[in-house]
């Protein structure tokens, strides 16, 4: 599995969505063989994911938009997209965590610490190993910001010309015509 590859720390979990394009037999299979614990979401909670499923507008529609990428050629896109922003996200954008929340009435109070990017955080952790350390700071020296930017604009342009050109479906679908009378 990738990730693993790219990953500072071990994985010692998986919370996976419900469906079926999450969860098969390879996936299971690689989390027993690894002891990986993995879990599901409930159906018919969508609150289960809701830290995954905020970042699904700054990470996935704000970047590559509403389209349907359904060929090879826009698989192969998006992948060097994803991996672009990995390093992109991982290694310059600093976020801020919420520390303290307390509720007064209908008032709510929040503090969130220093923003700081995932880099930054995965490095001061004491129980992070030397190597990945080391690893992680020749990789964000490597980083032009500038250039990665512009690598990423112009791969979104032809990700969304491919999915704005290619043939759609000629057959339409039968309309019973029966409930417009």
């Amino acid at each position: 599995m990738y990730i693993s590859r790219v990953f500072p720390f071990p994985i010692i979990g998986i919370d996976s969505d419900n469906g079926s394009e999450f969860i098969n037999h390879h996936l299971f299979d690689y989390c027993t063989a690894n002891k990986i614990t993995f879990t599901r979401s409930r159906a018919s909670h969508s609150n289960d994911g809701a830290h995954v499923e905020q970042k699904n507008w700054t990470h996935v529609r704000e970047l590559v938009g509403y389209h349907r990428y359904d060929t090879p050629a826009e698989l192969a896109l998006l992948n060097e997209i994803w991996e672009l922003d990995r390093v992109f996200t991982n290694y310059l954008l600093p976020q801020q965590k919420l520390v303290f929340q307390q509720r007064n009435g209908a008032k709510v109070t929040k503090r969130y610490d220093t923003a700081t990017t995932p880099h930054q955080r995965a490095i001061a952790r004491e129980d992070m190993r030397k190597r990945p350390i080391i690893q992680m700071n020749a990789e964000f020296k490597r980083i032009k910001p500038a250039a990665l930017s512009r690598q990423i604009l112009t791969l979104t342009g032809q990700l969304e010309t491919l999915a704005l050109t290619k043939k759609t479906s000629t057959v339409k679908p039968a309309v019973n015509r029966a409930w417009n009378a």
